[in-house]
């Protein structure tokens, strides 16, 4: 099918699908290697499963292990639950700005989700400008505790945490471009000079309710304009960022025993990329794979940086995440939507169902 065309009736679907009507399948791959047909079978379908009436930036998905979906959508300032087959709930509002008066910016909610080794939600706050921990998944009606994990470097006040990955030993490392000021790069209230990458020693070992520790806090990079997604090599060995503006590329660095990086290398790069999108979230699988949101949908990469095709999305795309019980369910953000894709290649999941 062509593009055009393929575009044209899956937004017919996207429609149908926001007004109540069922949704519906399509295939939406391109193949640009044979390898890809170990990753994704060739009939793979692209499915909407979950929407709301004014949705504009979908973000963050986490897979929970009891058995649903956690996604932020920024521009509401809220953290959503989605409950198979189709059941979207409010889980957590406001999310990130918690000033009274109005933010002044369209984006005041917070932005990627982890959950670490204990179970425990793990959020890059955006436009609340810190990273916490959200201390049990049951109780958030009745007011369930957040232990903030980090709020500055060198007693200046972060950006606006992106997204974030934890190692196996437990530090946290995550990502800090000014998408969640209000002016973004010029804002007056910009305290970080650079948009850097971050490590939290020892996050997942903070005590509940404990003050964040500022001596914990490493800045690792401090040459990208807008660093976005990030991830780890199955083996730790290497650490993804990707990059959004104006160059469009994915960045890997090899991992030193003390946690922190070495000299970064070019792992792709996409700035001549004309699609609608940029780098953005992403993911691994357990063959070190890379899946990236990126111009037109998800960008898929062997370990060796080939670019081996793209599930295109007809919206703009934001982040991505492995889920259901066999991490075979790649569920993606984008815009208003939130999308699923079976795959053949499982995710490398989150600590908290690691060896499991």
């Amino acid at each position: 099918m062509q593009r055009s065309k393929l575009f044209q009736t899956f937004a017919l679907l996207v429609g149908a699908a926001a007004q109540g009507a069922a949704f519906e399948q399509m295939e939406s791959v391109e193949r640009l290697a044979p390898a890809l047909d170990q990753l994704i079978s060739p009939d793979t379908k692209v499915e909407p499963i979950a929407t709301r009436p004014g949705f504009k930036w979908t973000e963050g998905p986490a897979w929970i292990s009891a058995g649903y979906l956690l996604f932020a959508e920024i521009p509401s300032n809220g953290i959503y639950k989605w409950t198979p087959p189709s059941n979207v709930t409010v889980f957590i509002q406001p999310s990130g700005y918690q000033g009274k008066e109005p933010y002044g910016g369209p984006e005041p909610g917070s932005n990627g989700m982890t959950v670490d080794a204990q179970g425990r939600l793990t959020v890059a706050g955006h436009a609340g400008r810190s990273v916490w921990r959200l201390e049990s998944l049951d109780s958030v009606a009745a007011g369930a505790k957040v232990t903030v994990l980090a709020d500055q470097y060198r007693g200046k006040r972060f950006n606006s945490p992106n997204d974030l990955a934890y190692k196996s030993d437990g530090s946290l490392y995550f990502t800090d471009p000014p998408y969640g000021l209000r002016k973004q790069e010029g804002d007056p209230e910009k305290e970080q000079k650079v948009n850097g990458v971050y490590r939290i020693a020892g996050a997942l070992q903070q005590a509940p309710g404990a003050k964040p520790d500022p001596s914990k806090v490493t800045q690792l990079v401090t040459d990208l304009t807008r660093p976005n997604g990030i991830a780890f090599s199955p083996d730790e060995k290497y650490l993804y960022v990707n990059n959004s503006e104006p160059k469009k590329i994915w960045m890997r660095y090899p991992v030193k025993a003390n946690g922190l990086l070495g000299k970064g290398e070019l792992f792709f790069d996409a700035t001549s990329e004309k699609g609608v999108g940029a780098p953005d979230g992403m993911k691994v699988d357990t063959a070190g794979n890379v899946w990236s949101t990126g111009p037109g949908g998800v960008w898929i990469f062997s370990p060796e940086g080939k670019h081996l095709g793209t599930i295109r999305v007809p919206e703009r795309t934001g982040n991505l995440t492995f889920g259901d019980s066999d991490n075979k369910t790649l569920y993606i953000t984008a815009s208003s939507h939130v999308y699923r894709v079976r795959v053949l290649q499982a995710g490398l999941a989150t600590p908290d169902r690691r060896n499991k």
